[in-house]
């Protein structure tokens, strides 16, 4: 099943916040994203459904094998993308959130084009 935007959006915020701390709630996730509680519940209980991440019996959130594969690929994307747009002279929070719309769209083979582009083309 494909993923939404929305639902990357959340995996997203689940990996970064657990490069940051291993304990990670829902509340965590509202906080970072700006979101309201009912809708955090709803989102992490379609992301549980799909097998992309487990709640412990403490409320903490994981990602699982598949979950954590998903969100360091969008992350990644979230990354480069940004890091183009900053090479091109884009201010860095116009690059930031222009990269957070684009990475749920554009194709594999264009990102990997432009990852590739950008390794060849950036200063050591």
């Amino acid at each position: 099943m494909a993923l939404l935007e929305s639902g990357e959006m959340y995996l997203e915020a689940i990996y970064v916040l657990s490069q940051e701390s291993s304990a990670v709630r829902g509340i965590d996730v509202g906080d970072y994203l700006g979101y309201s509680k009912p809708s955090v519940s709803r989102a992490l209980g379609l992301l549980r459904d799909q097998g992309l991440i487990i709640r412990d019996n403490d409320g903490f959130i994981k990602l699982t094998e598949a979950g954590e594969a998903k969100a360091s690929n969008i992350y990644e994307r979230h990354t480069v993308l940004t890091r183009m747009l900053l090479n091109l002279g884009v201010d860095e929070e116009t690059a930031s959130e222009d990269a957070c719309r684009i990475e749920h769209y554009i194709s594999d083979t264009t990102f990997n084009a432009i990852k590739k582009h950008m390794k060849e083309h950036e200063e050591a």
